[in-house]
């Protein structure tokens, strides 16, 4: 999370670098949905791969925030399962709960994309044409998008005063957010608030907040796929939270529900040698690696 012009938005994933090639980019958008499992430490070939992800109710798939291929990568484990059979709802970190009557408007065709991609902008601060093609997809084939996060207020509120700040209404289902994490998680907040300047916040605050967002989507997460049993959730957020330590860990202690992580190939980044699955199940591979 950095701060822009008084705002706060979420930068997990700007601590590293936005690197993938152009190449990759259009192999991820033509390609097949192939895997490099960091259990095994193998490559699932295109032919297997829905299958590895047949058991999951969760899915969770990360992003660097500004990198198009990243997006790409994403579209393709939509489309995959989408294509397969398989009843998908997509699950936003971009928005919150209280705008899901926006998206439900939006996948029925209710609302124009330039007065979509407003409330859109109102939501987010990284530019639509990063996430068009994902949106456009849901609306053509009528796949539900569900907004999982809080409010700006809350987030700014509790990075600048607490958690123990927030009123009952405020928390509605959190209770007792606190920055009690693994080492290795505290170790990469802690980067992600040295990389920026925040004035006096401090930073058990900074820490609270980025909870927040992992347990509030974590829940509103469950609570879809409980109302609906028969779907599988593809969440989509930034690496940080989707890494096994951030949003899956929320959901463990709540639910013994299958989940199943992606992260997309990047160069220097996210590669065999750099992951194990402690960060994540899976690699999402464009066809030439």
């Amino acid at each position: 999370m950095i701060t822009t012009h008084g705002r706060l938005i979420p930068v997990f994933l700007a601590l590293g670098l936005i690197v993938l090639a152009a190449s990759c980019r259009s192999s991820w958008q033509a390609g097949r949905l192939k895997l490099y499992d960091l259990a095994d430490r193998r490559t699932v070939a295109a032919e297997r791969a829905i299958s590895a992800l047949d058991d999951a109710r969760l899915v969770l798939v990360g992003e660097h925030h500004t990198d198009g291929a990243h997006h790409d990568a994403q579209l393709l484990v939509i489309r995959s399962l989408h294509a397969a059979g398989i009843l998908i709802s997509i699950g936003l970190e971009m928005f919150p709960k209280d705008q899901q009557q926006a998206l439900d408007r939006w996948v029925a065709g209710e609302v124009a994309e330039a007065d979509f991609e407003r409330i859109y902008l109102a939501n987010w601060s990284f530019p639509w044409h990063f996430y068009r093609q994902i949106f456009l997809y849901a609306r053509h084939h009528e796949i539900p998008m569900i907004g999982l996060n809080v409010s700006r207020s809350i987030t700014r509120q509790v990075a600048r005063e607490g958690f123990a700040s927030l009123s009952d209404e405020q928390r509605g289902e959190l209770e007792g957010v606190a920055c009690d994490v693994t080492p290795q998680y505290r170790d990469f907040i802690r980067r992600a608030f040295g990389a920026h300047g925040h004035g006096r916040m401090e930073f058990t605050h900074f820490c609270e907040a980025q909870l927040v967002w992992d347990t509030a989507m974590a829940i509103n997460a469950l609570n879809h796929l409980n109302q609906h049993p028969q779907r599988t959730l593809v969440l989509l957020a930034g690496s940080g939270h989707v890494r096994k330590m951030g949003i899956p860990a929320q959901v463990r202690s709540r639910s013994s529900l299958p989940v199943t992580v992606l992260l997309p190939y990047t160069p220097g980044i996210f590669e065999p040698g750099l992951l194990t699955v402690d960060d994540a199940d899976y690699l999402i591979l464009p066809r030439n690696p």
